[in-house]
């Protein structure tokens, strides 16, 4: 049994810590935003200039015009403030920003993390991802165990272009969740989806891991 989409971006919304900045991703990450934890104040930072998002709106709530970096439609708080992508991105860029969650097509077991293009198939660009990936304290993935073919999708490296090299401290999959404590360490598989069991991982994971249930 795996986990849920939205039980993925629970378990990563308990990483955030009062007072944090936040960037969140598109995809999956985007849900973390509906799970922050009671009495967590957190500031959500998005790459288009936005800093303090609100949660995504119901149908007679959707404004086209106030949008994230994923142009999906997003409300205001009362402390939601507007900037320039230049200052958005110095945001990232300077080191203020304290956790930042992305998806990913594949994560090596050293850290390094390939997000944003397959070769031949059209893209739009990598966005802020390497920005991102450089410039914030903490990167955490959220990502299916597998691609659609049954391929792990923690590898021993990365077989697709690079976002980053030696950037992700914690993969949250549908199967399995894998931190370290500092990137010179190897990950360590600290929880799994019910019914899985360490070797199921294993039988599913191209990349080395050490165990810590």
């Amino acid at each position: 049994m795996s986990w849920t989409r939205d039980e993925m971006a629970a378990r990563a919304a308990r990483e955030l810590e009062d007072g944090f900045y936040v960037n969140l991703g598109i995809g999956i990450p985007t849900l973390v935003g509906n799970h922050i934890p009671p009495g967590v104040d957190v500031t959500l930072q998005s790459e288009n200039g936005i800093l303090g998002l609100g949660p995504f709106p119901t149908d007679a709530e959707v404004d086209a015009d106030i949008i994230n970096a994923g142009k999906q439609t997003i409300t205001e708080l009362d402390r939601t403030s507007y900037v320039s992508s230049a200052d958005s991105f110095g945001m990232i860029r300077g080191g203020h920003i304290q956790l930042s969650v992305l998806g990913a097509m594949e994560v090596a077991e050293n850290g390094d993390l390939a997000n944003w293009m397959v070769p031949g198939k059209m893209i739009k660009g990598p966005g802020g991802a390497m920005d991102l990936v450089a410039g914030v304290r903490r990167i955490i993935v959220l990502m299916d165990h597998v691609d659609k073919n049954g391929v792990a999708k923690f590898r021993k490296n990365c077989t697709l272009p690079l976002t980053g090299t030696n950037v992700v401290d914690m993969i949250i999959t549908n199967l399995a969740i894998f931190q370290r404590p500092t990137r010179q360490s190897p990950f360590r598989l600290v929880d799994v989806a019910p019914g899985m069991t360490a070797q199921d991982i294993r039988d599913r994971t191209e990349a080395y891991f050490e165990e810590a249930l």
